[in-house]
């Protein structure tokens, strides 16, 4: 994935308080982080943070982190997330696939996934965020009865997701190609890419397995 940088990005999350730095250091004490022990979710990928500050909006009672591995991405959630009185988030800026060095065993209550990049290139598989190397970084930090939500307008991606899930061990418990046309729709929260695809017509795919 190739993304503008922007001058400056990385020095302004350095020095963001909605930003954790070091963040292997809350490793098993992310209460003490909200000051609080209200559950933790949080959303691998999260972009611009539209649907994970919305979720924070909407649930004070619980707390949420978003993950963006691109400084220039997550700049651009910071700015959001200056405007808005939000006790209950933070933002990293770090790779997915070390989560399990930053959270402790059963920490995270539920994780989100949307509109995750597909990587179409079968050399590139490992990459997915639903790949069997990524679930289980997943399996080792979500609680027992967590689950994995993940959205996207791919097809082929959705596809291989029903087949990659399972293999690494993780049960199906709901699934549609066409969110927002079925009972899965209740509640949803739409992300920006998720308003623009289904604008053009495409429709969404959404599933959420557990173990």
């Amino acid at each position: 994935m190739r993304l503008r940088h922007i001058r400056g990005a990385e020095e302004t999350i350095a020095a963001s308080p909605y930003v954790v730095q070091e963040a292997a250091q809350y490793r098993g004490r992310f209460c003490e982080l909200f000051g609080n022990d209200h559950p933790i979710r949080i959303e691998v990928g999260m972009g611009k943070g539209r649907f994970i500050m919305e979720l924070a909006r909407q649930n004070p009672e619980i707390n949420y982190i978003g993950i963006e591995r691109y400084p220039s991405v997550l700049l651009r959630a910071l700015q959001k997330r200056a405007e808005l009185e939000l006790p209950n988030i933070y933002f990293m800026c770090v790779d997915a696939i070390n989560l399990a060095d930053i959270f402790a065993p059963e920490e995270i209550e539920k994780l989100y996934l949307n509109f995750s990049d597909p990587w179409p290139k079968d050399r590139h598989a490992r990459r997915r965020l639903t790949s069997p190397e990524f679930m289980k970084v997943y399996d080792q930090i979500l609680r027992k009865d967590g689950v994995v939500e993940f959205k996207t307008d791919n097809q082929d991606l959705f596809t291989y997701s029903l087949e990659s899930i399972p293999e690494a061990g993780w049960t199906i418990k709901a699934c549609t190609r066409d969110l927002h046309h079925s009972e899965m729709n209740e509640g949803n929260v739409m992300t920006e890419y998720e308003e623009k695809f289904s604008s053009m017509g495409n429709p969404i795919c959404k599933l959420i397995a557990g173990r």
